[in-house]
């Protein structure tokens, strides 16, 4: 069975990029504009890994993982914050509010799709 992937970022292009590189790897990726439409497809989607954008309007990255580790059934899920922030105070952040690992923009689609063999199987 397919793995299936949330994928969480204010930029088009950035969603278009994810879409193309989880696609041809055989995931299955549903995606969203920010963080607020990201909870939103959680009501639809059950997905086994989520990539997070942090910079995004309505709800941002943070914010958007603390939510997901609120709801019982995505405790565990495994989230990836991809994003062009790279100071290791945003990380020990992104960490604490639950975040399973760290992707710099612009991402390398091999070692993406290798960090998400990782934690999602």
């Amino acid at each position: 069975m397919a793995i299936k992937v949330l994928a969480v970022d204010d930029s088009r292009t950035i969603r278009d990029m994810l879409e193309l590189v989880l696609t041809d790897a055989g995931y299955v990726v549903t995606l969203a504009e920010d963080g607020q439409a990201g909870l939103e497809a959680l009501a639809d989607c059950e997905p086994d890994a989520i990539i997070s954008d942090i910079n995004m309007p309505r709800l941002d990255g943070f914010g958007f993982v603390e939510a997901v580790r609120r709801i019982d059934r995505h405790r565990a899920t495994p989230i990836l914050v991809l994003t062009t922030e790279s100071a290791p105070d945003l990380k020990a952040r992104a960490r604490a509010a639950g975040a399973t690992g760290w992707i710099v923009k612009p991402f390398d689609a091999p070692k993406l799709v290798r960090a998400l063999q990782m934690v999602a199987g």
